[in-house]
C-alpha cells in the first residue's frame, strides 16, 4: 500500500500530517510511505529526514496523488484532487461532513472511502487517535501562553520591595479539553483562574486544577454521548450571559473554547458585555473558525474594542506546530495501527468495527455514515 502525503496548502497551516518518525513505524509494517517534497518544512524538517526514514520524496504533487492507495493530510481536500484519486483509494484528514455535503458527494461519486477524523467517536479504545482532543490540548495551551504575552500585566502575584502585585485574574468559558488545558496552564502560569461549563458534571475537573468553578442555574443542560455539550436553547443562553457578564468585568483574560460539534458556535460574549471588561484586558476566542463565541471577533485578526483586545487566531495549534503536528501523526498513526492488515500490509476499511463506523463517511460509491444519513431523511 501507497500511503502518499501531500503539502497543506491552507494558508495558516504550519503543521504536518506525519512526521519522520511516524513514517518509519508505518514502513516498518511493510507500507511505502510517499511525502511532497518540502513538507515539513513549516517546522524545520528537511526532505532528508523523511527519505533517513523510508519515505520516497515527491516532487510533482499530482502524481503523488493520483498513484496514492491513501491519503493523510490534515485539511478537507481540494474537490478537483479528489477525482484524481484512484478509485476505492482512501481519504484520511479533517473533513468538517456538516458543512461540506458537496464535497461528501464528489467523495462518493469518485468512489473514495473517505474517512473523518472529526468523526472517530469519543471512546477509550479511541482516544489514541482522537485528533480533536489532542489539538484542543495544544490550543488551550498556546490561547494562555498569547494571552499573556498580548496582556499588559504579569500573570503570577509578586511581593517585591516596590509592592505587591495582584495575581491575573483569568476567565475560562468551556471546560472541555481545550479549556481544561488552558486552566492547567493559566494556573501553572499563577493566575487567579475561574471557570464556567454548562456541564455541572465538569466542575470537580476544574477544582482538581486548582480554578474556582462558576455556577450557573441554567435547568436541564448535560452532554451528547460522545462528551460534547448540548446546544443551549436562547432562554438558558441568555441566562448565562448574564451570569458571563459580571465574570468578564472582573477578568484581565477571557478564553472562550465554547464550540457544538458539526454547528456554529454559539455567541457568548456579546458586545455589551464587551463593554464592562476593563480596558487593556484580552480576550482570546478559540471558536473564532466556526463562528466564535465573541461578538465582533474576526478570523485571523486580532480587533480592538473600547481598548479590550480580542484576538481571534485561526488555527491556533499550529502556533505551536511542532507539538501538534507530533501529537497528530501519532493520532493517525495509531488509527492506522488498528486497522492494518498484517498479510496484505494495507488499511483494512472493517465496516464491523464501530470506530469505523463513526467516521467513515463515503464508501464503495455512497455515502455509508449512519449519523449523516439520519440527518438526510
Amino acid at each position: 500500500m501507497l500511503i502518499s502525503v501531500p503539502r497543506e496548502q491552507f494558508k495558516d497551516e504550519t503543521r504536518v500530517p506525519l512526521l519522520p518518525s511516524a513514517v518509519e513505524r508505518l514502513v516498518q509494517k511493510g507500507a511505502s510511505v510517499g511525502v511532497e517534497t518540502g513538507l515539513g518544512l513549516s517546522i524545520n524538517i528537511d526532505d532528508d529526514a523523511y527519505k533517513k526514514a523510508g519515505a520516497v520524496i515527491e516532487k510533482e504533487r499530482s502524481k503523488l496523488i493520483a498513484s496514492a492507495d491513501c491519503i493523510v493530510r490534515i485539511r478537507k481536500p481540494d474537490a478537483e484532487e479528489i477525482k484524481t484519486m484512484k478509485k476505492g483509494a482512501i481519504h484520511i484528514s479533517y473533513l468538517d461532513p456538516f458543512n461540506e455535503s458537496a464535497l461528501v458527494d464528489i467523495c462518493a461519486k469518485s468512489g473514495i472511502s473517505a474517512i473523518s477524523l472529526e468523526m472517530i467517536p469519543r471512546t477509550t479504545l479511541a482516544q489514541k487517535m482522537d485528533v480533536l482532543s489532542s489539538q484542543a490540548n495544544i490550543a488551550g495551551y498556546a490561547a494562555v501562553i498569547i494571552a499573556a504575552e498580548r496582556i499588559n500585566k504579569v500573570f503570577p502575584m509578586m511581593i517585591t520591595p516596590s509592592g505587591t502585585i495582584s495575581p491575573a485574574r483569568v476567565f475560562i468559558i468551556g471546560a472541555g479539553v481545550a479549556g481544561l488545558q488552558a486552566i492547567a496552564t493559566a494556573k501553572r502560569l499563577g493566575a487567579r483562574v475561574e471557570a464556567f461549563d454548562t456541564r455541572p458534571a465538569v466542575a470537580e475537573q476544574v477544582q482538581s486544577l486548582g480554578a474556582k468553578f462558576v455556577k450557573v442555574d441554567l435547568g436541564e443542560t448535560g452532554e451528547t454521548k460522545n462528551g460534547y455539550a448540548k446546544q443551549l436553547t436562547q432562554e438558558q443562553l441568555d441566562k448565562q450571559r448574564q451570569a458571563m457578564a459580571k465574570q468578564c468585568s472582573l477578568a484581565d483574560v477571557v478564553i472562550t473554547t465554547a464550540q457544538v460539534f458539526g454547528k456554529k458556535a454559539p455567541l457568548i460574549v456579546t458586545k455589551d458585555m464587551i463593554a464592562g471588561i476593563k480596558p487593556g484586558s484580552v480576550i482570546v476566542d478559540l471558536a473564532v473558525e466556526t463562528g466564535g463565541n465573541v461578538e465582533g471577533s474576526v478570523a485571523g485578526k486580532e480587533v480592538d474594542i473600547n481598548g479590550v483586545k480580542i484576538i481571534g487566531i485561526t488555527n491556533m495549534p499550529g502556533q505551536t506546530a511542532f507539538d501538534a503536528s507530533l501529537m497528530f501523526s501519532n493520532n493517525i498513526c495509531n488509527f492506522i495501527d488498528h486497522f492494518w492488515n498484517k498479510e496484505a500490509k494495507s488499511i483494512n476499511i472493517n465496516t464491523a468495527d464501530e470506530i469505523m463506523q463513526g467516521c467513515l463517511i463515503t464508501h464503495n460509491g455512497s455515502m455509508c455514515n449512519k449519523t449523516l444519513l439520519s440527518l438526510n431523511k
